[in-house]
């Protein structure tokens, strides 16, 4: 089966890993810094805290963002539900706003419609690693007095007018799970343009602990002592991870042009096509791909999913509309919220895209898919 994503993987990468697990520090040692300090040169130099996950990220950033009870967040449905739901954990009401029809990011109109003197975060989504608008956001969060905060799990890489992404919100989240461009295993990140958030942020995925003694409220206890201000957690990446990550940055280049010359490939075999749609980019957008995500007209997705799967073809759908879960059904969330996501979603396939993915192979997918359809 040839998945619709994968991980890769070279002996640098495991080198790196090697020579952490031969070393003194398995976590909290120096790859950590180090890891964050390569990332950053991805963010135009904005800083970041590593976690564990893209998940975990979220709900740092979250905090770092001070969203609790009573607040509102206004994000897209169009995402995996960890967008939403480490806002709602944190006591959040989660405001989904509609997509734009074309990109399927945040739509900046629909957001704007969706905030209210409560609003205080909009969560964008760099959906499939094309860049949301974020000026027209910004002037969204501008006039209600809201941060911007950028779920980018799919765009390590992506440039918006020039800039890295990392670099165009308040807080960015990013996820380094297999299937995503660069992989830690598991992972994640934020980056935090306020000196005041990423401190939030690390302390956060620390426990909370406070060890600067300007900062203790015993202060001379002794050289050991710690201090939990605020509560936190565990979300700490370790070093043998974080050592794969350093890796796996520095590749990030090669991982990005071979990508871009799959998706070229794609184009102008599928361009053009009857009952098919590739995806459209936005003249602001220098996106890094991370998925291949094409419309399947004619209400014929799952008979296509279907085949494809059939033939050895993992193809996948990305993703259901974060409140049709059950999860949020139980919150009184119905269909019908958000017109153009459902849309989208009702047609979306993800075609295999990842770096080993040879000529050969994507030729295959083709072939078949082009079967179906023709």
């Amino acid at each position: 089966m040839l998945p619709y994503g994968r991980q890769s993987i070279d002996g640098d990468d495991v080198r790196a890993v090697c020579d952490v697990l031969r070393g003194d520090w398995l976590t909290t040692g120096p790859q950590v810094a180090a890891f964050e300090a390569e990332l950053a040169r991805w963010t135009g130099g904005v800083p970041c805290v590593s976690v564990t996950s893209g998940t975990a990220a979220l709900h740092t950033a979250y905090v770092a963002a001070g969203l609790g009870p009573g607040d509102e967040l206004v994000t897209s449905p169009l995402t995996f539900v960890a967008t939403a739901s480490t806002a709602t954990q944190l006591g959040a009401e989660v405001v989904f706003a509609d997509v734009e029809p074309d990109i399927a990011t945040l739509d900046p109109a629909a957001a704007h419609a969706a905030t209210t003197p409560r609003t205080k975060v909009v969560t964008a989504v760099d959906y499939a690693g094309h860049p949301a608008d974020y000026d027209a956001l910004r002037k969204v969060t501008d006039a209600a007095g809201a941060l911007l905060v950028s779920d980018a799990a799919h765009a390590i890489g992506s440039r918006y007018r020039g800039r890295p992404v990392g670099s165009v919100a308040d807080l960015t989240t990013f996820s380094f799970f297999p299937t995503k461009t660069v992989t830690t295993a598991e992972g994640g990140a934020v980056a935090a343009i306020d000196p005041r958030r990423l401190e939030a942020a690390a302390r956060f995925r620390n426990h909370g602990l406070v060890r600067d003694r300007a900062l203790l409220r015993h202060p001379d206890e002794g050289g050991w002592h710690q201090e939990v201000t605020a509560f936190g957690l565990n979300y700490r990446l370790p070093d043998v991870l974080c050592a794969l990550g350093v890796s796996q940055l520095r590749r990030l280049p090669a991982f990005r042009a071979r990508r871009a010359a799959l998706v070229a490939r794609y184009d102008a075999a599928l361009g053009g096509l009857d009952g098919l749609a590739i995806p459209a980019r936005r003249a602001y957008a220098d996106p890094a791909w991370h998925l291949y995500p094409v419309r399947v007209r004619g209400g014929r997705r799952r008979e296509v999913y279907d085949r494809m799967r059939a033939a050895g073809i993992g193809v996948q759908v990305n993703y259901i509309p974060a409140y049709w879960h059950p999860a949020y059904e139980d919150l009184g969330y119905r269909r019908g919220m958000c017109p153009h996501a459902e849309a989208y979603y009702a047609e979306q396939l993800s075609l295999p895209l990842y770096p080993g993915l040879t000529d050969a192979d994507q030729d295959r997918v083709l072939a078949e898919l082009l079967a179906i359809l023709t």
